[in-house]
């Protein structure tokens, strides 16, 4: 039987928010765990084909400071080594 291969690729969404109140007055920090895992299935139905599995970081950020939130994930899913490879 031949053994299956994943590839994990980091992505990222980018957009913008249009508030009048301060931007930390803007971001939710209360998502559930349930909540996370609707938005992940909701980014993989729409944004991706069949049998791809999303994982995100719940973070807002700076364009500068994406590629840091991309490696904060990278290292909580796979481990420190996976930021050494």
């Amino acid at each position: 039987m031949e053994e299956q291969k994943f590839v994990a690729v980091p992505f990222s969404l980018v957009g913008f928010f249009v508030t009048d109140r301060d931007v930390e007055e803007s971001i939710r920090n209360d998502l559930t765990p349930e909540e996370l895992e609707k938005l992940q299935d909701l980014i993989a139905k729409f944004l991706f084909k069949e049998g791809v599995r999303v994982a995100l970081y719940p973070s807002v950020v700076p364009p500068d400071q994406a590629l840091d939130a991309v490696n904060e994930l990278e290292s909580m899913i796979f481990g420190e080594e996976a930021n050494n490879s």
